[in-house]
């Protein structure tokens, strides 16, 4: 039997850093969906479209993501750091409101996750992407919280930023992500929520094992 997780939750909640250690736990693949909204919304930008264009439909066939051993590769290239700034995090935003982007996306995701035990996280995983998932599970954590954690990350990686700005765009990214029409970030009726505000990562990760093991029968 294929164990299928998903794990949801806002930016800066902590998803990557736990997805990416529970699979490493279990033995599982891992897909982070959002590089790969990050990767088409620089990718798009960069094109010197909008995401108020019409159509963008004709500009994705040129776009090839594919996904190997757990890193993405745009037409070829290997995906790196570039993907992570701020800047990129609000190109991905703006685009994932995008009819053609969400289809675009939505339809690989479905293709990897598929005959295969994951654990894969994003915003729409257990709403959209997996509803079948064993485990669904609802990351959250205050917008000050999750604005110190990645200016922690991004400052660890030699990116200038400041703790402020990344606060105000955590929090245009929240509004604009459980506004938008198409797939909006929410919880899923039956996933489980965790707030790790005041918890650690390993705290994280153990409560989620718990629920893996009960539910997959591991």
């Amino acid at each position: 039997m294929h164990c299928k997780i998903a794990i949801d939750g806002p930016a800066g909640s902590g998803k990557t850093t736990v997805a990416k250690l529970i699979a490493q736990y279990l033995g599982m693949d891992y897909l982070d969906t959002g590089a790969m909204y990050r990767i088409i919304g620089l990718f798009l930008h960069q094109l010197g479209l909008s995401p108020k264009d019409n159509s963008l439909e004709k500009y994705l066939e040129d776009a090839k993501i594919d996904y190997k051993d757990g890193h993405f590769y745009l037409n070829g290239r290997l995906v790196g750091d570039e993907i992570r700034t701020p800047e990129v995090g609000m190109y991905a935003s703006d685009f994932a409101s995008h009819a053609d982007v969400r289809n675009f996306l939505t339809r690989m995701q479905k293709e990897i996750c598929k005959d295969r035990s994951i654990v894969a996280e994003g915003r729409d995983i257990g709403t959209v992407v997996m509803p079948d998932a064993n485990v669904k599970i609802f990351l959250v954590a205050s917008p000050e919280v999750r604005a110190k954690r990645r200016y922690d990350e991004l400052r660890d990686k030699g990116i200038d930023v400041t703790y402020e700005e990344l606060l105000e765009q955590i929090i245009e990214r929240d509004k604009n992500d459980s506004t938008r029409d198409i797939a909006p970030l929410s919880k899923a009726d039956d996933a489980i929520e965790i707030d790790t505000s005041k918890l650690n990562v390993q705290q994280v990760v153990d409560k989620i094992i718990e629920v893996v093991k009960e539910r997959c029968m591991l």
